[in-house]
């Protein structure tokens, strides 16, 4: 299996990915490395570097391809971060990417999650449990994390205050 993902890019600026497996196939990542790729995308946010529009191709059994569009301008920021960096035509990359907006993406709609975290004005201040279950578990077709398997996984963790968050 080739660790590339072939890129083309539209006459109108847009890039498309063609990945070689499902987004439940991409490798996990170090915790710190995603900690990292947080505060990398977070300062491209705030230097309005959005990068072009992209589209990520992955394939299906059924033979068709499941198609995710990073098309919000924030999205579109934290994903220029992290090809500028480290590249999103290599599977590492893309999961990177993908884990890091999965993870904003969850702790947004999972209202039970918010004693595993702090937002503040210098950052996010992370559980590092919460950190090791997005670094480590796989995301589903979609590019997400599963909610219930997240909730299940953590449930198995001691409760928030005993560790330190992580900050980034």
């Amino acid at each position: 299996m080739p660790d590339t993902i072939r890129v083309a890019r539209a006459p109108d600026g847009a890039l498309t990915y063609a990945v070689p497996i499902p987004p439940e196939g991409l490798p996990a990542v170090p915790p710190g490395e995603l900690m990292a790729a947080w505060a990398l995308a977070r300062q491209a946010a705030a230097r309005r570097l959005w990068g072009p529009p992209r589209v990520l191709l992955f394939p299906r059994q059924d033979g068709e391809a499941t198609r995710i569009a990073i098309a919000d301008r924030d999205a579109g920021a934290w994903a220029e971060a992290i090809d500028a960096a480290i590249g999103l035509d290599t599977l590492g990359g893309l999961a990177l990417c993908l884990r890091l907006l999965a993870l904003v993406e969850v702790l947004a709609r999972a209202s039970w999650l918010g004693p595993l975290f702090d937002v503040t004005p210098g950052g996010i201040d992370l559980h590092p449990s919460l950190l090791d279950a997005a670094a480590s578990m796989p995301l589903d077709a979609g590019a997400r994390f599963d909610e219930a398997g997240l909730r299940r996984l953590l449930s198995r963790l001691p409760p928030p205050g005993g560790e330190s968050r992580l900050s980034a």
